[in-house]
């Protein structure tokens, strides 16, 4: 009789007894026709993951990385197969990373040359039949090892995440991620850029240092579109609820699509005017908190313009997974909110203490500039989270992928030890170590000594802070038996070169100490000048210390960047032909460089230091530093020499003026930073007594 009766029952959601009111499916979905229910989204979503408890345990196969590292293959380009701006970008940044190997059979990862960043089947730069393509593929293998991008999935009017072709075991690394689908510790988040994101370089970010207080005109802003229906609309129609006119501007518009005049409220005409009185970039200069709420999709646009803008940003996007969580804490960038609780967010970023926002701030343009500015860093970031993960013990940690200068130029190969970097010190609370290894670097065919690298040996091995001398010998005939070299008090010990000049910059197991102290044969230097340097190089161990300078600048009838090495105020170079700095900036050239940098500075002549000077400057956002010196260095004015030297000179500044183009061109940008300053001693040229100076030969 009860089942009877349950059978009787009216159902509430039978077509007969509501369809007047409501379609009985939309009744399971919470008010909003456009959203599946969890069971849908569940069975959508299992119907695209088959391989759904992928991981890199399970469906990565490790040993293909075993033999030759970590390196990554893109599949050939195929004429009749366009590719988008984005995609061609993607792979751009791959094939030009030192990662890249154009040997299948060498490589850990594979990229598909079909583009696969709108499956928006709308959209006109979808590709049809993605899943008969793979197929014909040797190298698919069920997408084992291999990495596929995407910004756009699904549809209107759902926007599911569906992409249109089975991904089967490859990684997936994707724009405005849902949490249900993602795949911890296998997928990735990337953020959603637009086609006009720059390759490399990139803007940098608008904080500046007297960007202070950090409270602005507005403490919370928005101005953006507002969805009349359909998924999204929800959020985005509630926030005029926390618009107040004075320091909290919320402005929307339903003037967009085709058919927006069909499906406009009593607010649109209201808020269509008010959208039109405020510049979206104004707001975004003079906001402390940007909302950025979800769109169709879970991830917009403005979270990276708020990210470069320090804009904090207010996360209105329930079940998005963060762009790159796995390595970055957003919870020192950005303020997660709840979209059911959109009202309390006023309240809540009120309470947030001026020194956290500007805490907030700070780290918004460190976050911006180390793995968003660029589509490089975007894609390098990717690449460097899968190589973290095939090497667990020897990975980089959370606090490195969230300091200065952040996970991209911190190389686990090096050390996971803070310490053993230049650029902890003061967190780690450790100092450098006390001494420094010399290495002179020896060109000349005579095959014996001169008297200038005799003197030098004697003036360096004469320092109280030098642990040992190494001379690179890149010499076509062998070096002097040990019994030519002059007797030391620390050891000596002679490197073979390759007769390369980017060997200078090899990390050579033999330099043990944290400070390398970089000479020429002929570079002229007192036991003073010495000490006096390193004592200087532990006060900043992060910057190259030395001695002779250039400095560059922007000719604008050449249209290119230029250097001088006349007696200026600025600077922004310290020859590395006697310089110190960290001997991780070794490893960093060697291994973080591509190879096609490194065979640049082995066919212009006396490129290396100009490239470890801009590969410094990238890294720290800071100039060298010049220290007194006795002897003035001074380096051949080609426009001033005649004869053959001249010639020579010439043929060596020229090579140097490209050199330093090429390396802005890599880069994107020009990282040399200039300065003004040199340090002295204490006293030095003061009219005291010699008793009273520390290094008074510096005087003479």
């Amino acid at each position: 009789r009860k089942a009877e009766a349950r059978r009787n029952w009216p159902h509430w959601v039978d077509r007969s007894l509501l369809k007047n009111f409501a379609d009985p499916e939309e009744l399971q979905r919470d008010g909003d026709p456009s959203l599946l229910s969890p069971r849908e989204r569940r069975a959508a979503w299992l119907s695209i993951y088959k391989n759904s408890r992928c991981r890199m345990e399970t469906c990565f196969d490790f040993s293909r990385c075993e033999k030759n590292g970590f390196k990554v293959f893109t599949y050939p380009r195929e004429r009749d197969q366009p590719i988008s701006e984005s995609y061609g970008k993607i792979l751009t940044s791959i094939e030009r990373s030192r990662y890249h190997t154009p040997n299948p059979e060498e490589a850990c990862l594979f990229i598909l040359s079909i583009d696969t960043l709108d499956r928006d089947h709308l959209s006109g730069q979808y590709v049809r039949n993605v899943d008969e393509k793979i197929r014909g593929f040797p190298l698919w293998n069920g997408g084992r090892n291999h990495l596929i991008f995407n910004l756009y999935s699904g549809t209107w009017p759902n926007y599911t995440e569906d992409l249109g072709f089975d991904i089967g075991q490859a990684i997936l690394a994707k724009a405005s991620f849902d949490t249900e689908s993602f795949r911890p510790g296998f997928d990735i988040s990337i953020p959603l850029f637009s086609k006009d994101h720059p390759q490399r370089g990139g803007e940098r970010g608008w904080l500046y240092q007297d960007s202070v207080p950090p409270k602005k005109k507005y403490l919370l802003v928005f101005k953006g579109k507002r969805y009349l229906t359909g998924i999204g609309s929800g959020t985005r129609n509630a926030l005029h609820h926390i618009h107040n006119g004075k320091d909290i501007i919320s402005l929307t518009t339903c003037k967009h699509g085709k058919d927006w005049q069909k499906h406009k409220d009593t607010r649109c005409d209201k808020d269509n005017v008010d959208y039109e009185k405020f510049d979206y970039q104004e707001l975004l200069r003079n906001s402390t908190f940007c909302i950025v709420p979800r769109g169709r999709r879970l991830g917009s646009f403005r979270f990276l313009e708020a990210l470069q803008a320090a804009c904090i940003p207010v996360l209105l996007s329930d079940g998005w997974e963060l762009p790159f969580a796995e390595a970055i804490d957003w919870g020192k960038a950005a303020v997660v909110g709840s979209e059911k609780l959109l009202l309390q967010i006023p309240s809540t970023i009120r309470c947030i203490h001026p020194e956290r926002v500007l805490a907030f701030q700070q780290q918004t343009q460190f976050l911006w500039d180390a793995y968003f500015s660029s589509v490089d860093k975007i894609v390098h970031t990717t690449l460097e989270i899968i190589k973290d993960r095939l090497s667990p013990h020897r990975s980089r940690s959370r606090f490195l992928w969230n300091t200065l200068p952040g996970g991209l130029l911190v190389l686990p190969e090096f050390s996971t030890h803070l310490g053993d970097f230049p650029f902890y010190y003061l967190q780690h609370g450790s100092s450098p170590s006390k001494k420094f290894t010399a290495l002179i670097r020896v060109v000349s065919q005579a095959g014996s000594l001169s008297q200038s690298i005799l003197r030098l040996i004697q003036a360096v091995s004469g320092s109280q802070y030098c642990a040992q001398i190494l001379v690179l010998w890149s010499c076509e005939k062998p070096p002097p038996p040990r019994g030519k070299w002059p007797q030391t008090t620390v050891p000596l010990t002679i490197i073979q070169g390759r007769r390369k000049l980017s060997d200078r910059f090899f990390p050579y197991t033999a330099i043990q100490t944290d400070a390398a102290l970089s000479l020429d044969e002929h570079t002229s230097l007192s036991t003073s000048e010495v000490d006096f340097a390193f004592v200087v190089w532990r006060s900043f161990p992060e910057r190259i210390v030395g001695f002779p300078t250039l400095s560059h600048f922007w000719d604008p009838e050449q249209g290119r960047w230029g250097y001088t090495s006349q007696w200026t105020n600025e600077l922004s170079i310290v020859l590395t032909t006697a310089a110190f700095y960290h001997r991780y900036y070794h490893s960093l050239f060697t291994e973080y460089l591509p190879a096609g940098l490194r065979e640049l500075v082995d066919s212009l002549a006396a490129c290396e230091d100009i490239l470890m000077n801009v590969l410094v400057a990238a890294v720290t956002k800071l100039p060298p530093i010049k220290v007194t010196q006795r002897k003035q260095h001074k380096d051949t004015v080609p426009q001033q020499v005649k004869g053959t030297a001249g010639a020579a000179g010439s043929r060596r500044f020229s090579q140097r003026q490209d050199c330093l183009n090429q390396l802005v061109d890599w880069f994107g940008y020009m990282p040399l930073v200039s300065s003004q300053m040199r340090l002295d001693p204490v006293l030095f040229k003061d009219q005291v007594s010699v008793l009273r100076k520390k290094y008074p030969r510096l005087e003479r």
